[in-house]
């Protein structure tokens, strides 16, 4: 925690500085002794975009249409694309204007949290919970309020505990599905009983669905939500653009809700960014139809990178693997007594594996780490065996 400042905003001065650069300075540290340094840390997709993609991204930037402001919904191609993309994802008849093009995921959730709460509201997370989504309620004046989740669960919530913490002052509850940081992979039929929960306690399910290309089915309906009954009142889904394109630098995310919603995140926007990236917004419009074979090799491939860990971990009896899914791994590291952040940093300076510390996510996270696995190919997965299986603290 930084020191206090009087002539800071105190709402940002109290926040610790961002996780992810701490980590990587932990990662320069590291000598290759053991061999180039295995990153797993920052979410970050281990192959290049498609070179189609790249040059729809050139063809778009170079282009005067992009260069002027746009609509600030999003670019009417996008919206139109991606509109018709979740009606066939969902099997449900959403349109464009259900839906608000944002810089990146991040910020829908900036904009969906401002949308249904303000200074002094609570809004409800899972712990383990994306520190992101955190601090930025925090920097707001909103308050938080945690459910947690439990290794024997599957790091999955339980209905009557979400019920429990639910009071006046709650106006939604944030999920993540497939979860960041665990890689919990929430069951349609939990998804519902959590929606059916919300709308009788008239409270926002603001569900962040970041990761839900890297289902492992193809074809895969993540939930029923929006077939339901008055889902409109209830419902605010996040995406991001970045994972299944590999354009995480171009900051292009998606939120698709009730037209009401959408006119109040208009009003937000218009004072964040105005519109989102246009370029990218043009390139995904032309991507989203040509490169669905793609994207669906690159499900496959996390899937076996995924199960790359597996076979790792299994061959690693002091360390547990608790949760996995989508991107993600919960790893209990076997030191008893010792916090997650100065495991993680010996690992990286040691052994040269960088991670997230699970005490980022909370402080009842000390036992674990987070591995991005989808960060490396299955060969380097491979590599961790005796990395791990030889590495100490001492």
């Amino acid at each position: 925690m930084l020191a206090s400042n009087s002539r800071f905003n105190p709402l940002v001065d109290k926040l610790s500085l961002p996780p992810v650069p701490s980590v990587a300075a932990w990662g320069r540290a590291y000598d290759a002794t053991k061999g180039p340094l295995i990153d797993l840390s920052q979410a970050v997709p281990g192959y290049p975009a498609h070179p189609e993609m790249l040059r729809l991204l050139g063809e778009t930037a170079s282009s005067t249409a992009y260069t002027g402001y746009g609509p600030i919904e999003g670019d009417q191609s996008l919206r139109d694309a991606y509109g018709a993309h979740v009606a066939e994802v969902y099997g449900v008849p959403l349109a464009a204007a259900n839906t608000h093009i944002t810089s990146g995921c991040n910020q829908a959730f900036v904009c969906a949290a401002m949308t249904v709460a303000g200074p002094g509201n609570t809004v409800l997370m899972t712990e383990p919970f994306y520190f992101n989504h955190e601090t930025t309620l925090a920097m707001m004046g909103i308050k938080t309020a945690f459910v947690a989740c439990k290794a024997e669960d599957g790091f999955l919530p339980e209905v009557s505990a979400i019920e429990a913490a639910i009071t006046p002052e709650v106006k939604a509850l944030a999920l993540v599905s497939p979860n960041n940081p665990t890689g919990a992979i929430y069951p349609p039929q939990l998804l519902e009983a959590i929606f059916k929960l919300c709308q009788d306690k008239g409270i926002w399910l603001i569900l962040d669905e970041t990761y839900r290309d890297f289902l492992p089915e193809a074809g895969q309906r993540p939930h029923g939500l929006f077939n339901l009954k008055g889902w409109e009142e209830t419902l605010i889904s996040l995406y991001s653009f970045s994972k299944s394109f590999c354009i995480p630098g171009h900051r292009l995310g998606a939120i698709t809700a009730s037209e009401a919603v959408i006119g109040q995140v208009a009003k937000i926007m218009d004072n964040l960014q105005i519109c989102a990236p246009r370029a990218a917004q043009g390139a995904v419009a032309a991507a989203l139809p040509l490169l669905a074979a793609w994207r669906e090799e690159n499900r496959q491939e996390i899937g076996r990178r995924a199960e790359a860990l597996k076979a790792v971990m299994q061959q690693l009896p002091d360390w547990q693997l608790d949760a996995i899914g989508a991107y993600f791994a919960f790893v209990r590291h076997p030191f008893a007594g010792v916090g997650s952040a100065e495991v993680a940093e010996k690992l990286a300076k040691r052994a040269g594996i960088t991670c997230i510390p699970g005490v980022y996510f909370g402080e009842g996270q000390q036992n674990y780490l987070r591995f991005a696995f989808a960060n490396a190919d299955a060969e380097t997965i491979g590599r961790l065996t005796e990395r791990l299986k030889n590495f100490s603290l001492s």
